[in-house]
């Protein structure tokens, strides 16, 4: 039963500043795509539905009370678990990546579904019980055993960004949960070890992309193209920019994937320094929203609910913005809100939704 009084705690300015970075991000994505003449329906009229219904599912949750998520969060990951194993025996092959199952009308990307379900199931293992002095190496093996099972799935599909994107999550909220310092070296050994051993079990296209990064003058016209070409569009702009629909990387298509992981140089080319600073100013302060939602959470389960959720959204904006600039690999990972792609627009909705409801719920009746 939704209890009216919560409505006086409505969080406007977190739906409100979501709202203007996708109002951003549509305006982006037509000038983007504005030469796009043989698409039936353009890009950013489909970008528009898939907020709207983003942002109908972010209003339909923070009706629940998200205390109520702790209980099926260790279904939800079993059935995510389950969708992972289903897309690498019956899921929709595109450019050589298996990562989505063909539902008709829509395609399911589980991978994105999983995020959401691990910052649940985190929140919940985390919220329980308080270490005071710290997480021991002891303590957190069940939560990296949860952690590492998806992201194996994710990485066999292949898709390097998301298992990326879960590990950052994770860490994210375990930092915050405390660890010894002792525990802190040994998880920095194993990583190291385990990013050298990783190394030999990734795919070609993979080692060539983080070849590229570290020097994409090498192969200019082939795998180094991509970043080359972000570099200028982002450097071309100067200080106040190009002017809407004028950028020249854009228009004359010499900047690929630019209504997706590089929608930024798009936006960087056409409005320079000063729009890029007010676009991450809104970016800033919707993290830090994101945290001052945690800190005043009402209990433990809600303040990780809602850290997770920013950690989420905060790693996929700097992995991204370091994409485009040329600091990281490119590993398709979206801008949130920003980039095209429904599935990343409904994810990160969901995630605002829970961020809503646990600020909704701030307050005992």
């Amino acid at each position: 039963m939704f209890d009216r009084r919560l409505l006086t705690h409505f969080d406007w300015v977190l739906l409100l500043t979501v709202c203007l970075l996708a109002g951003i991000g549509i305006a982006n994505l037509y000038s983007s795509t504005s030469g796009w003449n043989f698409i039936a329906t353009p890009i950013y009229l489909k970008q528009m539905v898939w907020l709207c219904g983003g942002v109908s599912m972010a209003l339909l949750i923070c009706c629940f009370d998200y205390r109520h998520l702790e209980h099926f969060s260790i279904h939800s990951y079993l059935v995510s678990i389950a969708l992972l194993l289903i897309v690498l025996l019956l899921g929709k092959t595109t450019m050589g990546a298996t990562r989505w199952i063909d539902l008709g009308p829509f395609n399911l990307q589980p991978s994105e579904v999983i995020k959401i379900v691990m910052i649940m199931l985190l929140a919940r293992i985390f919220g329980r019980t308080a270490h005071p002095l710290g997480y021991s190496l002891a303590e957190i093996w069940r939560p990296a055993l949860l952690i590492c099972l998806p992201m194996l799935l994710i990485l066999k599909q292949p898709d390097l960004g998301t298992a990326m994107m879960l590990l950052f999550i994770a860490a994210s909220m375990l930092v915050f949960a405390g660890l010894r310092r002792s525990t802190l070296i040994g998880l920095a050994v194993i990583g190291s070890g385990c990013s050298v051993a990783g190394w030999f079990f990734l795919h070609d296209y993979q080692k060539a992309r983080i070849k590229t990064f570290l020097n994409p003058e090498a192969d200019p016209l082939g795998s180094g193209y991509h970043i080359i070409q972000s570099k200028i569009a982002v450097g071309s702009g100067g200080f106040s920019g190009k002017g809407f629909l004028s950028g020249t990387q854009s228009q004359l298509s010499f900047l690929p994937e630019r209504h997706t992981d590089f929608a930024f140089s798009v936006f960087a080319e056409e409005w320079g320094f000063a729009g890029c600073s007010v676009l991450l100013l809104i970016y800033l302060f919707l993290i830090i929203w994101g945290i001052y939602i945690s800190r005043r959470a009402a209990d433990r389960f809600g303040m990780f609910l809602a850290l997770g959720v920013t950690a989420m959204i905060f790693w996929h904006i700097v992995v991204n913005l370091g994409m485009v600039i040329g600091l990281l690999p490119v590993v398709g990972v979206p801008l949130p809100l920003f980039s095209y792609g429904g599935t990343s627009m409904v994810t990160t909705m969901i995630g605002v939704g829970l961020l809503m409801s646990v600020s909704m719920r701030r307050f005992k009746f």
